[in-house]
Formats: C-alpha cells, sequence, structure tokens
C-alpha cells in the first residue's frame, strides 16, 4: 500500500495538480480584458506593483476584525510555508523525488514554532469564517473543506515525524495527495492568483489617474 501511495498516487496526484493549475492560469490569461477606451494618464506597471504590495496589509480606518484576520492570516501562511519548504522530511523529500538537490532545513526548534504558528492561524481563520455572522453567510462548503483538507496534512505530518510506523507515513502522504488533487480545483488556487489580480486591479486604477 505504502509503495501504491509514494510510487502511482503521488505520480497521479502531481500530474492533476501540475495540469490542473497550469489550466486554470491559462484560462484566466487567455480570456484576456476589455478594451480601454479611455486615454490612459499614468502606466498601469507602477499601479500593478504598488497594489502587489499595499494589499498585503489592512489600509487605515478599516475594524478590528480585519487586523484580526491579517495577524491570524500571516500566522497560517508564514508557518506552512516554512514547514512546507523547509522542514527536514520535506527538504530531504523534495531533493530525492523532484528537484535532485537540497537546501539546508531549519532547526527542529523553528520547525516547531512554524507548526504552532501554521495550526493556531488555521484554527483562528476557521472559527472566525463558522463564528462570525458574515463570514458565515459568504462561505462555502468549498473554504470548509479547504480548511480540513490542510488541517489534517498538517496533523498527520507531525505524527509521520515520530516514524514509529509506516502507517502513519501513508496516511500523510494521502492526505497530501488528496489535497494537491483537490487544490486546482478550489479557492486554494488563489496561492497562483492573488499576485494576478492584484496586479491587474492596480494597473486597470493607475491607468485612470487612481491609486489603488
Amino acid at each position: 500500500m505504502l509503495e501504491f501511495v509514494e510510487g502511482p498516487l503521488w505520480l497521479f496526484a502531481s500530474a492533476v495538480f501540475v495540469l490542473g493549475v497550469v489550466w486554470r492560469l491559462l484560462r484566466i490569461f487567455l480570456a484576456g480584458s476589455r478594451a480601454d477606451i479611455a486615454p490612459s494618464r499614468h502606466s498601469g506597471v507602477p499601479g500593478a506593483l504598488r497594489t502587489i504590495v499595499s494589499r498585503s496589509w489592512s489600509a487605515p480606518g478599516f475594524s478590528k476584525g480585519a487586523t484580526f484576520h491579517l495577524v491570524a492570516g500571516y500566522m497560517f501562511h508564514i508557518g506552512l510555508f516554512v514547514l512546507v519548504l523547509f522542514a527536514a522530511p520535506h527538504v530531504e523529500f523534495i531533493e530525492q523525488r523532484l528537484l535532485g538537490f537540497a537546501w539546508p532545513a531549519v532547526p527542529h526548534w523553528v520547525f516547531i514554532l512554524s507548526a504552532e504558528l501554521a495550526f493556531a492561524g488555521l484554527l483562528l481563520l476557521w472559527l472566525r469564517r463558522a463564528l462570525h455572522p458574515v463570514m458565515k453567510q459568504i462561505s462555502t462548503w468549498d473554504d470548509h473543506a479547504a480548511a480540513i483538507l490542510i488541517f489534517l496534512a498538517m496533523l498527520t505530518g507531525c505524527l509521520a515525524l515520530l516514524r514509529s510506523h509506516d502507517s502513519l507515513r501513508l496516511i500523510h502522504m494521502v492526505t497530501v495527495e488528496l489535497l494537491m488533487i483537490y487544490f486546482p480545483f478550489s479557492r486554494l488556487m488563489h496561492a497562483f492568483t492573488f499576485v494576478i489580480s492584484r496586479a491587474y486591479t492596480g494597473a486597470s486604477m493607475a491607468r485612470r489617474g487612481v491609486q489603488a
């Protein structure tokens, strides 16, 4: 079973992930945009770059809820980024199965801190989505499914670190592969599209003389 999960199923999940992400991105770029018939007042490039950066924090005057969401979001995303790319087992996996080379892994205490940040951030974001009256109304099953899959992938990954039994590694691999298959068809695609959407908005506003 472990050979199947780390062999054919891993290849299938990787293919779905890569082809799905490429397909979604191609649909965005090939869709094009409406012709702007108004004369441009400024170049769109500075506006695009400015908006990519400025949308990384809350604008002045927003509610405390925006600050809560911002802090919890950074806790989760930074923690997950470190776990995925710099945890020792993942660095070893990337070297052996993907790229053929590696980079230094973070110390164990950094891994623990990152895991705690990621778990805390994810739980805070999900609780706000489930309990806040407005967030509850605009959330869909997709949002909850993504949170559950990510939580299970992180939880089983921590359990797999014990290396006490191959079944722990098998469960972790299965949850990760399910997440990879689900990823391109969910809102998790924002990991790739947030830069595109911010740049488009900023460039569009800049051409009209508006600072986004």
